[in-house]
């Protein structure tokens, strides 16, 4: 099987820990280099990536013999260097959140559609091993008809201020949070919002969705919260599903382990960490999946090569995008926008 030949656009903590050990461990992927100008990360490159050469633009990287980039770069820039990816003729990977607002993504993905050029969005939360049980236990009936979805990233960090590279709390969880619902329940059709600022950025959401499907979303992103609830509860007519922590792939990345060095361990869930499936006052102990952010590469490899699909539709992050605009709309209101 021939490689695809993918580069990186970026080499800060993004693009350092959640892309760079995922590109280089990818079955099908050669990873082709890193467009960085700092001398510090290039050093850091070499140590932690030998071979892997260094680059100064995009252009150069192409030039070099990529096929395809990643771009993990400030939230500002992703529109710009995905547009510029794409002038070039290079298959286009951007980190969430995908563009800073919907009319912008649309415009990106309509370029790529116009210039037959690869574009997804790097969504690795849809391979969390916690989303991954929710959907088998949806396909199993094990809930019966859901009814209600809510899903959580709190995290207790009073001291740490809303990151300005993800353009704020409601972009930075709120992309996941709101790709996960609609993967699992389709659109939504009606979104009202609640939005606390420190400072500049918001620091702390609620979004509530009513999706086409019938079931209701609640969702909530803070950095603030001292005590943060479950991950998912998802509530159907004959049982409801519970889990408490975060899937692990994130941090045993910033702990420097990856899928190279863990092989078929990569992804495994302790089972201390599995949610339980509620009929009444006790719940039962569910297997929880395998995480697999060590499958979003290797698939958009094989798409460059025409060999499968992509692994996120690009009109799904545009999607994504007009529900977040209507959330920034309801909360400056006070209404629910209609979508």
């Amino acid at each position: 099987m021939t490689a695809t030949r993918i580069g990186l656009v970026g080499y800060g903590s993004g693009g350092r820990v959640f892309h760079a050990p995922l590109l280089a461990s990818a079955d099908g992927v050669e990873f082709a280099g890193v467009v960085t100008r700092s001398a510090e990360r290039r050093e850091e490159l070499a140590r932690l990536h030998p071979g892997v050469p260094a680059y100064d633009s995009i252009a150069d990287l192409a030039a070099g013999g990529a096929e395809a980039v990643a771009i993990s770069t400030p939230a500002a820039t992703h529109a710009a260097l995905a547009r510029e990816a794409i002038g070039l003729g290079l298959a286009v990977v951007v980190d969430k959140p995908f563009a800073l607002d919907a009319v912008t993504a649309r415009e990106v993905a309509t370029l790529a559609d116009e210039r037959g050029v690869l574009l997804t969005a790097y969504q690795n939360r849809r391979y969390d091993a916690d989303l991954l049980t929710v959907r088998r236990l949806i396909g199993e009936g094990a809930l019966g008809e859901v009814r209600r979805f809510e899903s959580r990233f709190e995290r207790w960090a009073p001291e740490r201020q809303p990151p300005a590279a993800g353009g704020g709390t409601l972009l930075d969880f709120g992309a996941h949070l709101v790709d996960q619902a609609h993967l699992l329940f389709g659109p939504a059709t009606r979104v009202y919002a609640e939005l606390h600022a420190d400072g500049d950025l918001d620091s702390e959401f609620f979004l509530a969705l009513h999706h086409a499907s019938g079931v209701e979303s609640h969702l909530w992103g803070s950095w603030r919260q001292a005590a943060p609830g479950p991950r998912f509860r998802v509530s159907g007519t004959t049982g409801t599903y519970i889990v408490d922590g975060i899937d692990g792939q994130e941090a045993l990345l910033k702990a420097g382990r990856s899928p190279a060095g863990l092989g078929d361990r990569w992804g495994l869930e302790p089972e201390h960490a599995w949610g339980r499936l509620y009929r009444g006052a006790t719940g039962a102990p569910v297997r929880s999946e395998r995480g697999r952010w060590d499958s979003f590469y290797p698939a958009f490899a094989a798409a460059v090569r025409g060999e499968g699909p992509l692994p996120v539709d690009p009109w799904d992050a545009v999607r994504t995008m007009e529900v977040l605009d209507a959330a920034r709309t309801s909360a400056t209101t006070g209404e629910i926008v209609a979508l």
